[in-house]
């Protein structure tokens, strides 16, 4: 799903919601970024201006859904209340870097590497008392 216009508009199905406004329900979740057309420097979050060029003219790009891991840790310690392990990651999505956890997977350093190939997974976060699923993304290895 790369390089296609993508509709501005958060997509929300029926009892789900985006966690973020960037991710895209449906059929197929995906991802979609602010394009720079001056620069092709992409974003997540919503810009006045180019950080790389200084240009003022964007367009909105499905993400792929798929990459490899170019970076990531394995988080043992956290905050009260956050489970642990779990390992953030950066992921390289056709050029597009997505910072993200990786999920479905044991957090080992036996079995995360940089150079995986993942693809985009999404998780229900939690819910509402109208039942209401609010719905995360995160990467998990291609195959899982």
């Amino acid at each position: 799903m790369t390089g296609a216009a993508s509709s501005t508009a958060t997509v929300m199905t029926a009892g789900r919601i985006p966690i973020v406004e960037y991710l895209r329900l449906g059929d197929t979740p995906h991802l979609v970024a602010h394009e720079c057309t001056d620069c092709g420097a992409r974003y997540f979050d919503r810009r006045n201006g180019c950080a790389r060029c200084f240009g003022m003219r964007f367009r909105t790009i499905d993400v792929a859904n798929e990459g490899t891991i170019t970076a990531f840790t394995i988080v043992a310690v956290a905050a009260p209340g956050v489970p642990v392990p779990f390992v953030p990651a950066v992921v390289d999505c056709g050029g597009t870097k997505v910072r993200a956890n990786v999920i479905n997977v044991d957090p080992t350093p036996e079995n995360v590497r940089v150079g995986m190939p993942v693809r985009l997974a999404t998780y229900v976060v939690g819910s509402d008392h109208d039942g209401t699923e609010a719905i995360g993304f995160g990467f998990e290895p291609v195959g899982a």
